[in-house]
């Protein structure tokens, strides 16, 4: 046979293969009756019906797209623009979540899409045949599934936004900021979404978050709102990538986290997030606000999807120094093979979970924080009732204070001397005045010399509310800077270049908004690196935790993700009361423990804070209070473990998730005309 035969029979079978794709593509171009719902469809639901042939990749993309189309429009006044000042709009069936779509101009364009949604503002043309977009990502999967009929791989057509603080190559990324990027591409994929496209995800948008890692805005992007109520915030930074999870634009989202910005979104938007071991997943290819809080993590409808995701972004990244801890650590089996399926009506027997009720202690806090507390008490019922043995001091009570009073003192070491002078004199250059271990070791005998744990003395003695100071410097500035050097862009070298070139929205000092600008100023102050008292503080709050929880023999803990329900965009933060913050419960979370966070319920009232005109002009807090208003909103519930021990919280999640059912959609943003109406089981 020759070579010119061989081309022509090669040709035939590839023409014979692109009819044999067509064919099958418009077969199923519209799902069968009864045969899928995109409503709150799983992976498991999506894969079964592309194994059934009642649904293809692309024909799966054009659905997210088409509720995309219908409610990712913008969600508040803008009458100065995106960079100007904005009022909030009342259930405005709009969440502006995707702030990039992975289309390319003729296939933007003829869905209706305008060109603030292009993949790239840099590459009008954008016909890079090595950068396929989202539609030419499922149509490939479905030929390869209609020649093979196995799916590609344990993410086949599942369907994900990325934060925007990530690098995707075929997709803008500048962590929310309307900064002129040379190329606003970057090089090459963060090292999980790599992962994520080996599996056969398909990566259909960039998440708007908050710029720079905080708040509910972006300069690119705009304001993001709360699909349970416009007026209010999906929680920051990740909040584009749970409100888009939570509304059914996608399958599952990324986001990050340095405090709370994968928990205090996956709460306010009623799914199911994961702030995993912060050594378990690479953070290479981020624009990054830290070195030591930093994490990767699954935001999805259901634990066992989350953990469909966290099977595939886990592991060790030569690219990420940290994760080669996790070398070893990884379980045997894979995560979702601990998802809870059993009909066991004790599936948790067995499991000691120890209640933090020093997050959940009413007379420390405010009438903002009661029906939180309420609605997660009752969840510990619904524990005991699958089996678990709670570890609960009770209303008031305090489960690690004791331990605490007796390991902190010389856990912390200076840092916790410096944070007591009336216990340890200091002079001015911070130097003992009196010798200090005496002191230390009677603490260690006698926790009656503990300063006490609430009141409005700055001095209140440590609990695990919040442990010493975590200041470090340099920390901002060089993650960013190493970020821009590895980038290599031709006009955006530095923070200078971001704070001299780039657009920034209108942040007065009371719009309710951080101003980005002023942020990049500030960090582009510091001239040297010293993030060496977090070390300290993570090493002692590690110690301090594993050595109470092994006193306790717990397996895990559980909380309230937030006390504080999602809070009107634009208005102040809740104060800070007794360590408790206004977005949700960070400490040990920063310091390297995973959590899962869960739906819990839903409120029925809510207090709002805002600016109060008639304060003193010295006064600290220049904010009141209003309300009660009504407001169903969601909340959240943390199961918190050991680092590395995310199977356990999987068990622990799944079961109750299994037990309580409280995810909801949204309200107004429910099925299409098209769509079927009931929901998947």
């Amino acid at each position: 046979m020759t070579k010119r035969t061989r081309a022509m029979i090669r040709g035939r079978w590839t023409m014979l293969l692109s009819a044999m794709l067509v064919t099958f593509t418009s077969q199923a171009a519209s799902p069968r009756p009864g045969s899928f719902n995109l409503m709150e469809a799983s992976i498991e639901d999506i894969q079964s019906a592309i194994l059934g042939k009642h649904l293809t990749s692309e024909q799966l993309v054009r659905m997210y797209l088409a509720r995309i189309k219908a409610y990712n429009g913008t969600c508040v006044h803008e009458p100065q623009g995106i960079l100007g000042p904005v009022t909030t709009i009342a259930n405005a069936g709009q969440i502006n979540a995707l702030s990039t779509l992975n289309l390319r101009p003729a296939t933007r364009k003829a869905l209706g899409f305008d060109s603030r949604k292009a993949r790239s503002m840099t590459d009008a043309i954008d016909n890079n045949p090595a950068m396929p977009d989202a539609m030419e990502v499922a149509k490939e999967l479905d030929r390869q599934f209609a020649t093979t009929g196995e799916l590609v791989g344990p993410l086949h057509g599942v369907v994900i936004a990325v934060k925007d603080q990530f690098d995707t190559f075929d997709m803008r990324t500048t962590s929310g900021a309307d900064a002129p990027y040379a190329n606003d591409r970057p090089p090459i994929d963060s090292t999980f979404v790599t992962r994520l496209r080996a599996a056969g995800a398909i990566i259909l948008a960039k998440a708007n978050m908050g710029e720079y890692a905080a708040g509910a805005r972006s300069a690119f992007g705009g304001t993001f709102c709360n699909p349970y109520d416009t007026e209010r915030s999906p929680g920051g930074s990740s909040g584009g990538s749970g409100s888009s999870v939570a509304a059914n634009m996608v399958t599952c989202a990324i986001g990050e986290e340095s405090g709370p910005s994968i928990r205090s979104p996956s709460k306010n938007n009623n799914i199911v997030g994961i702030s995993p071991t912060q050594e378990l997943v690479s953070r290479h290819g981020m624009i990054a606000a830290s070195f030591m809080n930093d994490r990767t993590g699954p935001m999805c409808r259901s634990v066992a999807d989350a953990s469909r995701i966290l099977d595939v972004i886990a592991g060790y990244d030569a690219r990420d120094e940290l994760t080669a801890f996790s070398i070893g650590r990884k379980p045997w089996r894979a995560y979702t093979s601990f998802v809870t399926t059993t009909t066991d009506s004790q599936p948790l027997a067995g499991l000691r979970i120890g209640v933090v009720r020093e997050y959940m202690d009413k007379r420390l806090f405010t009438v903002t924080d009661v029906e939180s507390i309420d609605i997660v008490d009752r969840a510990l019922g619904d524990l005991t009732k699958l089996g678990a043995t709670l570890v609960d001091p009770g209303a008031g009570g305090e489960l690690f204070q004791g331990c605490l009073q007796k390991y902190a003192p010389h856990v912390g070491q200076a840092a916790f001397t410096k944070q007591f002078p009336q216990l340890f004199p200091m002079d001015a250059g911070g130097k003992p005045t009196t010798d200090h271990v005496p002191q230390l070791v009677e603490l260690y005998f006698n926790s009656s010399k503990f300063p006490p744990t609430s009141g409005t003395n700055p001095n209140v003695g440590p609990s695990i509310r919040g442990i010493g100071p975590q200041v470090t410097t340099g920390e901002r500035r060089y993650m960013m800077e190493r970020y821009l050097t590895e980038r290599g862009d031709k006009n955006i070298k530095s923070i200078q270049d971001l704070i001299d070139k780039s657009k920034f929205f209108v942040a007065g000092d009371e719009s309710g908004y951080m101003d980005k600008k002023q942020m990049l100023i500030t960090t582009n102050k510091e001239q040297t690196l010293d993030i060496g008292i977090r070390l300290q503080n993570r090493f002692a709050l590690q110690q301090l935790a594993l050595q109470c929880m092994a006193q306790l023999n717990l397996d895990a803990l559980t909380y309230p993700t937030s006390n504080i329900p999602a809070p009107k965009l634009g208005r102040p933060n809740e104060p800070t009361v007794n360590g408790r913050q206004a977005n949700a419960w960070t400490l040990l979370g920063q310091n390297g423990f995973p959590a899962i966070t869960v739906p819990a319920g839903f409120t029925t009232q809510v207090y709002d804070r805002l600016f109060d005109p008639n304060a003193p002009k010295d006064a600290a807090d220049k904010t009141k209070l209003e309300g009660p208003v009504v407001a169903r909103l969601p909340v959240g519930i943390d199961f918190m473990g050991r680092p590395f021990d995310e199977p356990t919280l999987i068990r622990i999640a799944s079961a109750y998730e299994m037990q309580t059912r409280h995810r909801k959609i949204p309200p107004g943003f429910g099925p299409l005309k098209g769509e079927m109406s009931s929901q998947v089981r």
